[in-house]
């Protein structure tokens, strides 16, 4: 539904995506889709000859798409690229490591990105989550009013649609993270037409058992309510208070949330990760995703397991998240 609706946004907008793994056949596959259907204008990064070679051999034609060589860049562009990126550095960087850093395509992507050559990236296809977040930290940085970057997969199955946050990028957030990670995962929610229902998740429902976990959930639901908030938000709840209404009805007959919940704010990386996939591999539901939050431009992440049709439809998103700058999204 999600991304139906964001396919006719994208289609005919040029919207520029850098795909960092241009030389993965799954990547590769993507961009013939993308380019053909006029969903965005595909950019294959890597070696030409790698790149070439390995799309004949997967037998995708990719005339027509561009490719772009670091070690083939103009010399007098990749110095004001340079010269951008020890800036950006102030002082972490200098001219040599700059230029080498420019020779891996994660930094040179993100710096097309920064540079406004590209209008957004999608990395991760073989690049750990780290490879792909640290350069646009280090470069694209936060947009303004966020502190931190977080992430959010979104998950679909028969028409439905629900939010599980942060489940790649945060390793154990604190208070202060946990209310920034919801109130970024909820105006992602609504950005994309779900009018977000906030579960903070824990072991515990409304204290019946007590632990880091659960304190830091129960300060963090706490400072959200003291908020002048757009969505609900409730918790600290379990899981199975915050979807099934015959356990919400026991543990939380007045929460405006509980048993209807669509968006969940994890309390570690361990649970949102090992949830994310649980629901995903055993529970049939299509995880898109991890879509990064904070960010001053559209750069997303993609797992390295994803196929070619997940890699399709997150150039599709990462499109609409530039669109969205200018127009509003069709929900």
């Amino acid at each position: 539904m999600i991304i139906s609706k964001l396919t006719e946004l994208v289609r005919g907008k040029g919207t520029r995506i850098v795909f960092t793994e241009g030389w993965d056949p799954r990547v590769a596959g993507a961009a013939v889709r993308l380019h053909k259907e006029d969903l965005c204008t595909p950019i294959l990064l890597g070696n030409r000859a790698v790149v070439e070679g390995n799309a004949k051999e997967n037998g995708f034609d990719i005339t027509g798409i561009e490719i772009l060589d670091p070690k083939e860049y103009p010399a007098e562009e990749l110095e004001k690229m340079v010269v951008r990126m020890v800036a950006l550095r102030r002082g972490r960087l200098d001219h040599d490591g700059a230029q080498e850093l420019l020779t891996h395509t994660n930094y040179f992507g993100t710096m097309l990105v920064e540079m406004g050559k590209a209008d957004g990236l999608l990395g991760g296809a073989t690049y750990s989550t780290a490879d792909t977040v640290r350069p646009a930290l280090q470069l694209v940085k936060t947009a303004p009013g966020q502190s931190i970057v977080s992430s959010t997969f979104i998950l679909v199955k028969d028409g439905q649609q629900l939010f599980m946050s942060d489940c790649a990028i945060n390793l154990d957030p604190n208070p202060d993270e946990l209310v920034e990670i919801a109130l970024q995962t909820a105006d992602t929610a609504q950005k994309f037409g779900v009018e977000p229902r906030v579960a903070m998740l824990s072991y515990s429902s409304y204290g019946s058992a007590k632990g880091h976990c659960v304190a830091k959930m129960e300060e963090a639901t706490t400072r959200l309510k003291r908020m002048p908030l757009t969505f609900k938000v409730d918790g600290e709840m379990q899981f199975d208070c915050a979807v099934s209404p015959e356990v919400a009805k026991l543990k939380a007959p007045d929460s405006p949330v509980a048993g209807k919940a669509n968006t969940f704010i994890f309390p570690n990386l361990s649970s949102g990760n090992i949830g994310y996939k649980i629901a995903a591999r055993l529970g049939g539901w299509e995880a898109l995703g991890p879509i990064l939050q904070g960010l001053n431009a559209p750069i997303n992440d993609l797992s390295r397991g994803a196929n070619e049709e997940e890699i399709y439809k997150m150039a599709i998103l990462t499109a609409a998240q530039k669109v969205a700058q200018t127009e509003p999204l069709p929900f």
